[in-house]
C-alpha cells in the first residue's frame, strides 16, 4: 500500500475483522443508531418543555473539549445562517445567560467540572438547560427534574460519538426553531446507507472510506476545509486519525494549504515532475515523505473548490457524493447531512488505517 507493509489488506475482509479485536467498526458504524434514538426521544416528547412561541434570546452550547466541543462548532458553522436564534460555543455558561436562552451541556463525563458548573449557573438563572451527557452523579444532582435530558442510548466510545451530538443538537435546534425543517429519520438512513458503503465486506474500489485509506497510506496528509463548517469537519477527522489511527494529520484551513503548495510543500527542493518519474528507490534511496491534501467540501461549493485547486498536484476534492464505482450521484441532502456523511467516512477511514497494522 504505498510504500507500506500493511499486516492485513483492506480487501480481506475476515482479516480486517479478526484484526478488529476492540469492535471499532462496530463503533464506527453506529452513527445512524444514535441519530435514530435520538428521533425517538424527540417523538416520544422529551424534548416538549422547550417548545416555546418565540426563538430564544440565544443558543449556548457547552462542552469541555473532546468529540462534542467539536460536534458544537460545526453545528454553530452550518446552521448559523439559518437558526433564528444565535448559536455560541462556549467552555462554560457565559455570565450574562438567562431566562430567554437555551443551554446545551455536551460530554461523556458526567463529573465533568465545566459541565456541572455550567447547569448550576444555567437552572439559578432560569435558562432553559438541556442534557446531552450521561445524566448520572453530579451532573444530575446540578439539574434534577429542572432539565430536559438527551442522554445518549446507544453507548458507543465517545471518539465516535460525534452521531450522538450532532442528532441532540439538531433535535433541540429543531424544536426551539420550527422553521428548520430538520429530518432525524432521513438523515440516520443515510448514516446507515454511509456505514453500509463502508463496510468491511467491501472491496476498495467500491469503499469510500477503504479508498481514502488506501491514498493516505504512506503519505503525509493534510484535511483542509473552505468554510467554517468543513473547517470543523476538518479538526474532528484529523482527531479521529491521531485517537484511532495513530497518525498524525494536519486540519488547516485551504487557504494556508493553497499558500503552503504554490510555495512547495511536499516537494524535494530541486525536485521536478520528470525527475519523480525516474526514480529508483534501490538506486536513488526512498523517496521522502510527500504530503496529500485533502479538502473537504459540501456538493453547493464543490466547483468552486475544484476551481481553486486546479493545476495543484496530491490535493484531492472529498464530498459526500464522492463514492467510487457509483454512476449516479448520491442523494446527500441538506448540508448538515453532508458533513456528517463524510464524519462517518472520515472514522472508518480511521479505523481501517488502525486495522491495517493488524
Amino acid at each position: 500500500m504505498n510504500g507500506t507493509q500493511a499486516a492485513v489488506d483492506l480487501d480481506d475482509a475476515e482479516g480486517l475483522l479478526a484484526a478488529d479485536r476492540g469492535g471499532l467498526l462496530r463503533a464506527a458504524s453506529m452513527a445512524g443508531a444514535q441519530v435514530r434514538a435520538t428521533a425517538a426521544a424527540l417523538d416520544e416528547g422529551d424534548l416538549d418543555a422547550l417548545k416555546s412561541d418565540r426563538p430564544p434570546r440565544t443558543v449556548i452550547w457547552v462542552s469541555g473539549r473532546g468529540t462534542a466541543e467539536r460536534a458544537g462548532s460545526l453545528l454553530a458553522a452550518v446552521l448559523a445562517g439559518s437558526v433564528a436564534a444565535p448559536i455560541v460555543v462556549a467552555p462554560d455558561a457565559p455570565p450574562w445567560i438567562g431566562a430567554l436562552d437555551v443551554l446545551i451541556l455536551a460530554g461523556d463525563d458526567p463529573g465533568d467540572p465545566a459541565l456541572v458548573s455550567a447547569a448550576a449557573t444555567g437552572v439559578r438563572r432560569g435558562a432553559q438547560v438541556v442534557v446531552v451527557a450521561p445524566f448520572e452523579g453530579p451532573l444530575r444532582d446540578a439539574a434534577a427534574g429542572r432539565a430536559v435530558v438527551l442522554a445518549p442510548r446507544v453507548r458507543v466510545p465517545d471518539d465516535f460519538g460525534l452521531a450522538h451530538y450532532l442528532g441532540a443538537g439538531l433535535a433541540a435546534l429543531g424544536v426551539v426553531d420550527p422553521a428548520l425543517q430538520l429530518d432525524l429519520a432521513t438523515l440516520a438512513d443515510e448514516l446507515d446507507a454511509e456505514a453500509l458503503r463502508n463496510s468491511a465486506g467491501r472491496e476498495l474500489f467500491t469503499n469510500p472510506a477503504k479508498n481514502l485509506a488506501e491514498r493516505m497510506s504512506g503519505r503525509d496528509v493534510v484535511l483542509a476545509g473552505d468554510t467554517a463548517a468543513t473547517l470543523a469537519l476538518a479538526r474532528h477527522g484529523a482527531a479521529m486519525l491521531l485517537r484511532v489511527a495513530h497518525k498524525a494529520v494536519s486540519a488547516v484551513g485551504l487557504a494556508d494549504v493553497l499558500v503552503a503548495l504554490r510555495g512547495g510543500m511536499g516537494t524535494e527542493p530541486g525536485a521536478d515532475y520528470e525527475a519523480g518519474l525516474f526514480h529508483d528507490e534501490q538506486i536513488d534511496g526512498p523517496r521522502p515523505a510527500r504530503v496529500r491534501t485533502f479538502v473537504l467540501a459540501t456538493d453547493a461549493a464543490r466547483p468552486v473548490v475544484v476551481a481553486r485547486v486546479t493545476g495543484l498536484h496530491d490535493v484531492d476534492v472529498i464530498t459526500a457524493e464522492d463514492v467510487p464505482d457509483v454512476t449516479a450521484p448520491l442523494a446527500s441532502g441538506h448540508p448538515e447531512q453532508q458533513l456528517a456523511m463524510m464524519a462517518v467516512r472520515l472514522e472508518m477511514t480511521a479505523v481501517y488505517l488502525r486495522l491495517v497494522r493488524g
